[in-house]
């Protein structure tokens, strides 16, 4: 019969001593000089860490870029609802717009132009004649020339009874143009006990013409320039 071969024992004592040997006085200034196993760990070790600083980087940058993402999506998501709410609302805002047109077409035809500047002078004047007042002093101020209307200011006194004065100013209140009171003031009449004087500033307002809101126009430019 065959005898049976026996495989050789592995002395890993010896192995392990042999490896240790390897990792004993390596020097640290020249690791090409080190023994094999020593080299192949130092280099894993490199690559590995070298690896790791890469992905760090990437890995950074791109959380950067995603953080942006993620802020430009909140930012196009509010602005997203935002025009959504004005989309829906875009009805209803063109009917707001047409009732504010309508409105200021309703004013202006509140005011006169410069041509029937005198009509109303006349009906303010009719207003108190037809009342029994007594004009006293119907004085026009001049006139304040705003962006697109002027106002004319005019210093009014008259005299008569409470009840004359009253429906005075109702009068001149339901005039069919704008016309306001101010700094009024009411005192007896000398030595008439029965009539009263009434001072007050009365003030109209007409729209300009085209050639004077280009010319205020001009003269506003002109004082921002000006003022640079």
């Amino acid at each position: 019969m065959a005898s049976k071969r026996t495989s050789p024992s592995v002395d890993w004592s010896a192995l392990w001593q042999r490896l240790q040997a390897q990792f004993s006085g390596l020097d640290p200034n020249d690791p090409s000089r080190w023994p094999p196993l020593p080299r192949a760990l130092l280099l894993l070790a490199v690559t590995g860490f070298v690896l790791a600083g890469l992905w760090y980087a990437v890995l950074s940058e791109r959380s950067d870029a995603l953080q942006a993402a993620q802020q430009r999506e909140g930012e196009l998501r509010a602005q997203y609802t935002q025009k959504v709410a004005k989309a829906v609302a875009l009805d209803a805002l063109k009917a707001q717009l047409e009732q504010v047109r309508q409105y200021v077409v309703q004013l202006e035809k509140q005011l006169p132009n410069r041509a029937e500047m005198d009509a109303l002078l006349s009906d303010i004047n009719q207003a108190g004649v037809g009342r029994g007042l007594q004009f006293e002093l119907f004085r026009p101020g001049q006139e304040v020339v705003r962006d697109y209307y002027a106002e004319l200011p005019i210093t009014v006194r008259v005299s008569g009874s409470y009840h004359d004065v009253g429906m005075f100013v109702s009068d001149v209140a339901h005039l069919s143009r704008i016309v306001t009171l101010g700094n009024l003031a009411l005192n007896p009449a000398p030595n008439r006990n029965d009539l009263l004087v009434m001072e007050t500033t009365v003030r109209t307002y007409r729209y300009l013409d085209p050639d004077e809101v280009l010319a205020q126009k001009a003269a506003t430019k002109a004082a921002q320039g000006g003022k640079k």
